[in-house]
């Protein structure tokens, strides 16, 4: 959005990144309060093996290629679950996510966001105990997820 006022240049109006978390001091920890959020329904998906076959199921129907299942459980608190999948164009990751959130709202279950769709060569789909991530082969080899996920913790923070 471009703000015009008199002679002045023009500026831009700034803009907010997605998924901004503020902690305020008292409060619940982020993956407690999200398991109150009114968009989950813990009565679908109690366990979160059974979100990560969803998503895999989704996936597989969409064609997605090179389906990759992460298992964060010991390694972060956000999620404990990371898919990582690609599409062959930009058409075919936005399907697969699309059809992933189709799928997910089918079970009861409201993604707490879904980014960068109108691109589509990313696509992150956030389903609290599972994340889902879907690119173009040339993205995913560039940012290579899997590697930064896959070394152990030990080895992880030992590189730092």
């Amino acid at each position: 959005m471009i703000l015009l006022s008199g002679n002045r240049k023009p500026e831009t109006a700034p803009r907010s990144p997605p998924f901004t978390f503020h902690p305020q001091p008292g409060k619940l920890p982020l993956r407690q309060t999200i398991s109150n959020h009114e968009s989950l329904n813990e009565n679908s998906f109690s366990d979160p093996r059974d979100l990560r076959d969803l998503a895999r199921s989704a996936l597989e129907d969409a064609k997605a290629e090179d389906i990759q299942v992460i298992d964060l459980r010991d390694r972060s608190s956000f999620a404990d679950f990371m898919l990582i999948a690609s599409g062959r164009s930009t058409r075919q990751v936005k399907a697969a996510a699309d059809r992933l959130v189709q799928r997910a709202k089918a079970g009861g279950l409201t993604p707490l966001g879904v980014e960068g769709d109108r691109e589509a060569e990313w696509v992150l789909v956030d389903l609290a105990d599972v994340i889902v991530h879907v690119m173009l082969p040339q993205t995913r080899a560039f940012y290579n997820l899997e590697k930064l996920w896959s070394a152990p913790p030990a080895s992880r923070s030992a590189q730092a």
